[in-house]
């Protein structure tokens, strides 16, 4: 069987500050991550998008978010995807896709982390 690899490789800024949420003795921090891209359209035109991404951090890693990330902070990021699925207040079926995040250099300050 061939080796198989969920890797997610990102550079981008920091949309708000960490939410952060304890259940029980876990630690869970959420940051949401902005990446700009561009591309020239069939008439030449300079197209810009942005696509924004979910980071997720636990326990000490979440700490560490808390502390670092605000909102506009230049991160690099490094992580696994992870899918899930809720039901919401209305009954219905949502999905969702976050970035477990595994390697963090915060851009402002040039300090890397390696979880």
């Amino acid at each position: 069987m061939e080796n198989v690899i969920n890797k997610v490789v990102l550079s981008g800024y920091a949309g708000a500050d960490a939410e952060v949420k304890t259940f029980g003795s876990q630690k869970l921090a959420r940051v949401s991550l902005a990446v700009h891209d561009a591309y020239k359209n069939a008439a030449g035109e300079e197209v810009k998008n942005t696509n924004w991404f979910t980071l997720t951090f636990w326990n000490a890693n979440a700490d560490l978010a808390e502390e670092q990330i605000k909102k506009g902070t230049g991160l690099s990021i490094g992580g696994r995807l992870r899918q899930s699925s809720y039901d919401a207040k209305d009954g219905s079926k949502r999905y969702s896709t976050d970035i477990i995040v595994t390697e963090l250099a915060i851009k402002d300050t040039g300090a890397k982390t390696a979880f």
